[in-house]
């Protein structure tokens, strides 16, 4: 079956944070629209993530992730659950920092909610840009 994207306007996405709470500008919204020009940024601290609660049971395949080279993350920790379950680790993904669209296949996973969380920040700071954020696999 080929892979579809199981984020839809029904997902519910929630961050870490926003940088300077400024969602209008740096909003997690720019992650999903298919726009170069627009991303979501963070705030600085270490560890930020990106939750991510699918209105359906999805299986997920790959992810797909494109950072600001200076801001990305050096390991990403997938994590995901079944609906009123706890999340448990899914992978470790090892991004490089660059702003290339980096595509990384996972152990397929069924679950309603996946998290990831960007840790060892490249950035001083500790702030992660992400232009694009794609989940594929199928919906269950």
């Amino acid at each position: 079956m080929p892979l579809e994207p199981l984020v839809c306007a029904d997902t519910v996405t929630r961050v870490s944070s926003v940088l300077n709470r400024d969602a209008k500008q740096f909003g997690k919204k720019h992650m999903f629209d298919a726009s170069e020009e627009t991303c979501w940024n963070s705030d600085q601290g270490t560890c930020q993530w990106v939750t991510l609660d699918f209105p359906r049971t999805v299986k997920v395949s790959e992810l797909h992730i494109q950072f600001q080279g200076g801001f990305s993350s050096r390991l990403c920790t997938l994590e995901g659950c079944r609906a009123g379950e706890e999340l448990v680790k899914i992978s470790h993904l090892y991004p490089e920092d660059t702003h290339a669209m980096q595509i990384f296949q996972v152990e397929e996973t069924v679950l309603d909610k996946l998290r990831i969380t960007f840790e060892n920040s490249t950035d001083f700071f500790g702030r992660i840009v992400v232009y694009h954020l794609g989940v594929l696999g199928e919906r269950l």
